[in-house]
């Protein structure tokens, strides 16, 4: 019974988070992720290494396909995501800690600026 109250609970937070707010929670959770990915690469657990790269690769591929392409930022953070992927492909390839240590600063910066915007925009 608590965990349908859980879930409940965090169905009604997602439903009520502005554009804003969701966007920093993805790269937030793609943080999270690579950061999961990179005990699991110390630890040689290879299972939850390719699934935490794996979650990286969805979270980044929904946020591509939510672009708006009539904005030019839009084709700039689509070139951003495009190399994004392309790095999770290296990285399941490779299982490199280097690659990760890479990607974790840029997508740290660019949650930054996003969350930047959104306290400019006051939460719209």
């Amino acid at each position: 019974m608590y965990q349908n109250g859980y879930d409940q609970y965090k169905m009604q937070s997602v439903n009520t988070m502005t554009r804003g707010e969701m966007l920093l929670l993805l790269y937030d959770e793609i943080l999270k992720r690579l950061t999961r990915a990179e005990i699991a690469l110390e630890d040689e657990d290879y299972e939850l290494f390719d699934k935490s790269v794996t979650r990286v690769d969805e979270i980044v591929r929904y946020l591509e396909q939510t672009l708006n392409m009539e904005y030019a930022v839009s084709r700039d953070l689509r070139r951003m995501y495009e190399f994004f992927l392309f790095e999770t492909s290296r990285l399941k390839a490779g299982r490199r800690a280097a690659i990760i240590h890479e990607l974790k600063p840029l997508v740290t910066e660019l949650r930054d600026v996003f969350k930047e915007a959104e306290k400019i925009s006051g939460g719209v």
